[in-house]
This record gives structure tokens, C-alpha cells and sequence, in this order.
């Protein structure tokens, strides 16, 4: 009787271990997808340089405007119209 008593509480011990292990690995889980989730906002939410067409006003990212010597254009046509 003694063996049955001692196999029933380190049966519920481990299954009680067993629980709480699964629920901490759960809990991280999700930590690390909320930190991936955050991570992903900051990159795509970053805000980029904007200005504007000096021949027909479209805003546009800085990083693909064209450079001429009056200022930023949307493409090489309006630059090479604006400063002709």
C-alpha cells in the first residue's frame, strides 16, 4: 500500500511539473511572437524623407526622386522639362 501511495503523489508531481513547463513554454512563445510583432511594426512603420516634384508637385520618397539642380523631381522627364 505504501508503493501505491508513493506512485500516486510522484505521478502527480510530474504531471504537475509537466503542466507547468508546458505553460511556461507557452508563455515565452508568445512573448518572443509579441516582440517579433513589435519589431515588425517598428521597421514598417519607420518614417522615410519625403519631398516634392518641382515641376508638378507629386510627393514622393526622397530615395527615388531624381536630383537636378533646382531641386527633386519625380523623374528625369519633369527634371529635363523644369530645367530646359
Amino acid at each position: 500500500m505504501k508503493y501505491a501511495l508513493l506512485a500516486v503523489v510522484l505521478l502527480a508531481a510530474f504531471f504537475i511539473w509537466r503542466h507547468k513547463r508546458r505553460q511556461r513554454q507557452r508563455e515565452l512563445q508568445q512573448q518572443q511572437t509579441q516582440r517579433e510583432a513589435a519589431e515588425r511594426e517598428r521597421k514598417l512603420g519607420r518614417p522615410v524623407p519625403m519631398t516634392a516634384c518641382r515641376h508638378c508637385g507629386l510627393h514622393l520618397p526622397l530615395a527615388d526622386a531624381t536630383a537636378g539642380k533646382l531641386g527633386h523631381y519625380c523623374g528625369p522627364e519633369h527634371r529635363q522639362r523644369a530645367e530646359d
